[in-house]
């Protein structure tokens, strides 16, 4: 197969396979694991609030630690903030530009989260109001006029009200610079499966700008798949990462019409997770990092024998030792 070409306002994305921004995951040691495999054409931070940016910077707080060490990361390399406030999105959009020179703003339309889309009346709750979200687009567009600005949404709020279509249009029509959907609705959350026609339905729509198609693409054959089977100019990969690092460098070959590369053996896995440990104790020091690592370790055991009582066990670990100890008891082979 070969291989697709996406740009970006002029930013190549290569191979045109995305990584997700992930509240409590996409941080900086899942990047970097992301990026000695490769295969990634574009990485992206957590999603940041932007009231809550604005807030620690009035405090005199130190910067955000989703943002601990982006300005010296590889790019290409995007930031996701969220608001329903076209003043401080586009006010902190711009402070992020300048401190950080992000390859990408991406603006969050699509998270389904109660702290986000109801309390705050943002991410996904803004699908109701295609002007609204051109509006949006468009105030940060003009604050960050050197930077594509891009937008991730969903398909609408619900079954009875697909508005992808509507929002499509107003966030290109306000200068956007891609598309990503995300094949559920809002009240979906991430029951049932992703909706690729109706992503697929939306390029039309579109005249100018990419669309990047988002859902349930868990195996490099998937991800080479939807590239070929829907209507889309990229895709982004989420969840299905988390504790195989190594996709994104499996569906890059594919796409290139190599042999997939063979997963990491046990032996590798195990360095693999520790390494993530260890990165994220750089970043937060031991007792934080393992806190942090719990869910993640538990994803890198999916599927494997012993996984529900490795899950058990790394759920309840309080100290470097002990995670070692688990790590090394669950993660060799067999004499």
């Amino acid at each position: 197969m070969m291989p697709l070409l996406l740009s970006i306002a002029g930013v190549p994305i290569d191979p045109p396979i995305l990584a997700a921004p992930m509240a409590g995951f996409s941080n900086y040691a899942f990047r970097t694991l992301v990026r000695r495999f490769g295969g990634v054409g574009l990485l992206f931070t957590e999603m940041l609030s932007a009231r809550g940016l604005h807030a620690m910077a009035a405090r005199g707080e130190p910067p955000h630690d989703r943002l601990w060490r982006v300005a010296g990361e590889p790019r290409p390399l995007g930031i996701q903030i969220w608001d329903n406030d076209p003043e401080a999105l586009a006010f902190e959009a711009q402070r992020l530009v300048e401190q950080y020179a992000p390859s990408v703003i991406d603006l969050n339309f699509g998270c389904p989260a109660r702290d986000v889309a109801q309390k705050a009346e943002s991410g996904a709750y803004l699908l109701q109001w295609p002007d609204r979200v051109g509006e949006l687009v468009a105030r940060v567009a003009a604050a960050c006029p050197n930077v594509p600005v891009t937008a991730k949404i969903r398909l609408g709020p619900s079954q009875n009200s697909i508005t992808a279509t509507d929002v499509a249009q107003a966030v290109e029509g306000a200068g956007g610079a891609a598309l990503t959907v995300h094949g559920r609705t809002t009240d979906q959350m991430f029951r049932g499966q992703a909706n690729w026609d109706q992503i697929s339905r939306i390029k039309p729509y579109l005249r100018r700008i990419p669309l990047i198609g988002n859902g349930d693409l868990k195996t490099a054959d998937d991800i080479v798949t939807a590239l070929a089977r829907y209507d889309v100019d990229g895709v982004m990969v989420g969840r299905a990462a988390l504790g195989r690092p190594w996709l994104f460098r499996d569906a890059a070959a594919a796409l290139r019409g190599e042999s997939t590369p063979p997963d990491p053996n046990l032996s590798e896995q195990r360095a693999l997770l520790l390494e993530h440990y260890r990165l994220l104790a750089e970043q937060h020091g031991e007792e934080p990092a393992i806190v942090r690592l719990r869910s993640q370790a538990c994803r890198y055991a999916h599927g494997q024998p012993g996984a529900r009582a490795f899950r058990a066990e790394i759920s309840h670990v309080t100290t470097s030792a002990a995670l070692q100890t688990i790590v090394d008891r669950h993660f060799s082979p067999e004499p």
